[in-house]
């Protein structure tokens, strides 16, 4: 969508953005995007969600410059989801949020000098050489306000009582997947508060992407969530596309709504059989491996690829479908349904009573709480939240086709399992409305000018990813490179509300909740 933003100004921001939320019931943050304005300043775009609704607006307000600091009113009261992403925007770009009880940084060391994301940014390597020292780390956080003489005042918050006992679950467990590091408070073996540290994978792609023209900022879209390879790439040149006015024949939308859905069941398969491993069942697994190479093999035929897609292109796809791949996708499609292999995923792990203990009333939220949260994907839905985007905001062909969106009733971690089995049956449902109309040879590319530059203007275009939404912001100014991407992470928001999720729980609930929580770290870090 082109955005039109509501411009609010620092004196009105609080008011008008409580009135979105309580009285027209925009009661979904979708994301915030800190920006560098230029002469304008620094400030933020948020983007709001009725989910009643589906209405999507997005505001703009400019930050005020206070005692040297950049600064605007935190909205973490109103969407609880602000937490992390107002501290991403202030790691990114120094702007600090009034009345957030945690402004430290998120991604980058707490000693780095600096905004990456500032337009006059020294990028030179003498300025950024790398500590060889261990980082500081304080058990105290900060929360800034405006005092009655109209100064910036600073307040420390403890993180730890004396009797508390603290847990480092990461970077490198294996219940992690990836480099996450989860510091867990705990009161024996219950938990009391989680605190995630992240950006030790962050390799500064949204900054990479403003020095890079638009054919090359696509291979980096892979390389976030290696399992939603073509659902990251589908955003991007989605963006772009609509911001170019391309239309794009119904062969490569059908082509391109097929692929998602494979890459859909490929992620899944994935995740149901780290589910098990997690929790020490090394036979679901195997049966999840053995299914998933079947689907990675229809893929290859056409992608060459295996993980690292790069399949969609601006304008297209970058080769036509190999000659073989409709028999294959109906072959696959018969594979599944012929050895009900996800029944037997039910038989081998699912229905087992180990994995109702451990998974039944696990990790659990609410639907208020997870909208509230920004909890999407089978996270969310497992709480009954129908958050799908190929629902709610169409694209591809996923307006022509008939499926269910897979919804739960406990909002916990067998939920989640479950809610991932029902959604493959409804990919393969997908498929099998696609495949049979799908000819073998025809259009797979628009011809693009060998130098590709975006109109000027603001653009957002979302996918229903593996785990749960994942979104470009686009700004032009009319060049051959962005001004400014912005992506919104699948697991940025999941990882945000393991605090909520997790307390009063057990140490080992907290292990079962990651194992049934979707997130790839990649894709979290950037």
């Amino acid at each position: 969508m082109k955005l039109n933003n509501i411009e609010l100004t620092f004196d009105n921001f609080s008011t008008e953005m409580a009135k979105l939320k309580n009285e027209k019931h925009f009661d979904y943050l979708v994301t915030i995007i800190g920006e560098d304005f230029g002469e304008e300043g620094l400030g933020c775009i948020y983007i709001l969600e009725n989910t009643e609704s589906h209405e999507r607006v997005s505001t703009r307000v400019i930050a005020k410059e206070i005692d040297g600091s950049v600064v605007i009113p935190s909205v973490l009261k109103l969407w609880n989801a602000a937490n992390l992403l107002e501290r991403e925007v202030y790691d990114f770009l120094g702007i600090k949020f009034l009345g957030h009880p945690d402004m430290r940084r998120l991604f980058m060391r707490q000693d780095f000098q600096g905004y990456p994301l500032r337009k006059d940014f020294d990028m030179s390597p003498e300025a950024n050489k790398f500590p060889m020292t261990d980082e500081p780390e304080s058990d105290y956080t900060t929360e800034w306000n405006i005092d009655e003489f109209g100064h910036l005042t600073a307040t420390k918050h403890r993180m730890f009582d004396d009797d508390d006992f603290v847990v480092n679950l990461g970077p490198n467990h294996p219940s992690m997947h990836g480099v996450l590091r989860l510091q867990t408070v705990l009161q024996g073996e219950t938990v009391k508060h989680v605190y995630p540290h992240l950006g030790y994978i962050h390799r500064g792609i949204e900054k990479m992407m403003e020095n890079m023209t638009y054919p090359q900022t696509l291979a980096l879209t892979d390389r976030l969530n290696y399992l939603c390879a073509m659902h990251h790439r589908h955003a991007l040149v989605g963006v772009i596309e609509e911001a170019m006015g391309i239309e794009l024949p119904e062969r490569i939308e059908r082509i391109r709504t097929i692929m998602d859905e494979l890459q859909r069941i490929d992620n899944h398969l994935l995740f149901l059989g780290t589910c098990a491993q997690d929790l020490s069942a090394l036979t679901a697994f195997l049966y999840c491996m053995r299914d998933r190479e079947h689907v990675l093999n229809v893929m290859e035929e056409t992608t060459g690829g295996r993980l690292i897609q790069n399949y969609y292109r601006i304008g297209g796809l970058q080769a036509d479908i190999d000659p073989h791949f409709k028999e294959n996708v109906k072959a696959l499609i018969k594979y599944f349904r012929d050895n009900d292999v996800l029944k037997e995923y039910m038989d081998v792990f699912g229905d087992n009573v180990i994995t109702h203990q451990r998974l039944e009333g696990v990790g659990p939220m609410d639907e208020p709480n997870c909208i509230n949260y920004a909890v999407t994907g089978p996270a969310g839905r497992a709480s009954g939240w129908k958050n799908d985007v190929r629902k709610n905001h169409p694209y591809s062909l996923y307006d022509q086709v008939d499926f269910d969106v897979i919804t739960g009733t406990h909002g916990d971690s067998m939920d989640r399992y479950l809610i991932h089995i029902k959604e493959i049956d409804q990919s393969l449902k997908i498929i099998e409305q696609l495949i049979d109309d799908l000819e073998p040879t025809g259009d797979f590319y628009v011809k693009q000018k060998p130098i590709i530059k975006v109109p000027e203007g603001q653009w957002w275009f979302s996918v229903e990813g593996g785990a749960g939404e994942f979104g470009v912001y686009l700004d032009s100014h009319g060049d051959k490179s962005p001004y400014r991407v912005k992506l919104r992470p699948m697991g940025l928001t999941l990882a945000a509300a393991f605090d909520k999720m997790l307390q009063g729980q057990k140490i080992a609930d907290l292990v079962a909740t990651c194992a049934a929580i979707d997130f790839v770290i990649p894709d979290l870090d950037r």
